[in-house]
């Protein structure tokens, strides 16, 4: 048969199976419902977990421009890890030092140290606003530029200056319309002079990252340190390339300072941004793994639901089966003809599946600020997994109707 003759024929086949389909509206949505609702699954929780990946590298795991952080605590996935991590002696200002002297693979160091308190301006209060305690450089690590005013200086740490600077969210609850430059603000005991409002950078995951007033370091372990408090120290590699090198420095300078031997473990912790997309992916991994076996259950439905249809359309159409037979027709046209109906009967409900994953994309990224999208590769899989499952089940009907004898097939009841 030459390629002009295949492809009327599959033509013809297609345009018999489309005939067949539009025939049994109500019977082919019923069909499709099992392929539709492992399509929808799996495009959604594909495009979901797409636009969270994205999220959580750009607003979690962030940390800053090349940056780490060396931490007493680290990140704590069980019980064990906790209580071997709190035995830790805490990272202290004479560390920070070291790491500022001796690193020659960061650009910047800075230390952290923060607590929860109330602020508050004349009359008006905000509750449990974030305090933090840190260096000039903490701000350009972290991309923090100032609004209105300026950011923190080395003079103001030097100083012990009472002054801070503040979020945007601290502005509109404490300030309205108020300029707060040049204002004298309350938190917790102490009492500074907002120098500078930071530009918004919105909220993570519900929680606001602009509802905290930052203060000197050194202000902050004179007015609010309490015993046992450890710094986190925030390092930015001098380049991308270089943050395992940098790592490795300041491990080395931490250990030395602390005299661990060769065999013990680090009595600190290193934060990366790999480390928490690794523990983000590990989450999201299960939450996939039940996506694929929902949309697993829903294609075996469905395509156990195509099978008995299609077995059903072959009963039904055996007057049909056996007058093209007679005409001519050879078992694999009969073969193509129930396998093509099989297979659109299929990636019909892929093709919706689809199109309703958009739909509820779409939702979610209108309400709330995850970047949801749809991966071109997920909708490939998606029809091309859903048209798959409509040609194997499809196959016993097929092969069934072409062993169908003509002439006892023309004697069957229309």
């Amino acid at each position: 048969m030459t390629f002009a003759q295949t492809w009327i024929a599959l033509r013809e086949t297609s345009s018999i199976a489309v005939d067949a389909l539009r025939a049994h509206k109500m019977r082919t949505f019923l069909t499709l419902l099992g392929v539709m609702l492992a399509v929808t699954t799996l495009v959604a929780v594909m495009s979901i977990l797409n636009g969270l990946n994205l999220y959580v590298a750009n607003k979690v795991a962030n940390l800053g421009s090349n940056a780490y952080v060396l931490d007493r605590i680290g990140i704590i996935t069980n019980l064990e890890e906790w209580n071997k991590a709190r035995k830790r002696p805490p990272l202290t200002i004479d560390d920070l030092d070291a790491l500022r002297s001796g690193m020659k693979l960061a650009s910047h160091v800075a230390g952290q140290q923060q607590t929860q308190a109330d602020v508050r301006y004349g009359n008006a209060l905000s509750e449990d606003v974030e305090i933090t305690g840190a260096n000039p450089e903490f701000g350009e690590i972290r991309d923090m530029d100032a609004a209105s005013g300026r950011m923190l200086t080395q003079i103001d740490e030097d100083h012990h200056s009472n002054v801070a600077v503040i979020g945007p969210d601290l502005v509109t609850k404490l300030f309205g319309n108020v300029d707060p430059v040049g204002k004298q603000i309350r938190a917790g005991q102490g009492e500074y002079e907002v120098v500078g409002v930071t530009t918004a950078k919105g909220s993570v995951l519900g929680q606001s990252q602009d509802n905290f007033v930052m203060i000197p370091l050194s202000t902050y372990r004179k007015e609010l340190l309490t015993s046992g408090d450890s710094v986190s120290i925030f390092v930015s590699a001098i380049s991308q390339k270089a943050m395992a090198d940098s790592v490795d420095e300041a491990r080395v300078i931490l250990r030395s300072r602390h005299h661990l031997a060769y065999s013990k473990e680090d009595d600190f912790a290193v934060v990366q941004p790999s480390a928490l997309m690794g523990l983000w992916q590990s989450l999201t991994g299960n939450v996939f793994g039940v996506a694929i076996w929902v949309t697993s259950i829903f294609l075996l439905v469905g395509g156990i639901v195509i099978m008995n249809i299609m077995l059903a359309s072959v009963t039904e159409r055996t007057r049909e089966v056996g007058l093209r037979k007679s005409l001519g027709a050879r078992r694999r046209h009969i073969v193509m003809q129930f396998l093509v109906e099989s297979a659109l009967l299929a990636a019909s409900g892929g093709a919706v599946g689809v199109i309703i994953a958009l739909i509820i994309s779409a939702i979610v990224r209108g309400a709330t600020s995850i970047p949801i999208s749809t991966p071109i590769f997920a909708v490939v899989i998606s029809l091309l997994l859903s048209t798959s499952v409509g040609l194997f089940f499809g196959i016993y009907p097929a092969v069934r109707a072409s062993k169908l004898d003509p002439i006892e097939a023309l004697r069957a009841d229309g």
